[in-house]
């Protein structure tokens, strides 16, 4: 038999098939000593991209990916600790968001451009 909070854990647990883990060149330092060397990203659902332009993200705006972050990412990366971000984990982070909106044919079509 399954713990309610094992149930509600599950239910908000990434789904690997729609979600990616970035590793951080320069990891997040928090209060107390706490670092965030990864960070995982979730496919946004419509209601996460409310407010934003989607056109924005595909084109890697930094300010609609800083918005967008806190609401797709595990741990939950703040505003504040966003904009702390090495540039080339931010860069990172903005392709694995353009992937979430290419459909399986777009994803081949660039996995044979990269030779893979």
């Amino acid at each position: 038999m399954t713990s309610r909070k094992t149930e509600i854990n599950a239910a908000f647990a990434p789904d690997p098939a729609k979600s990616v883990m970035i590793p951080l060149a320069s990891p997040l330092k928090r209060d107390g000593g706490v670092d965030i060397d990864q960070i995982t990203l979730r496919k946004p659902n419509a209601g996460e991209l409310r407010g934003l332009k989607v056109p924005d993200l595909i084109n890697g705006d930094v300010n609609t990916i800083i918005t967008l972050l806190p609401r797709i990412s595990s741990p939950v990366v703040s505003v504040h600790e966003a904009e702390k971000l090495d540039v080339e984990d931010l860069a990172e982070i903005a392709g694995a968001v353009v992937g979430f909106f290419m459909n399986q044919a777009a994803r081949a079509q660039i996995e044979k451009m990269m030779g893979g």
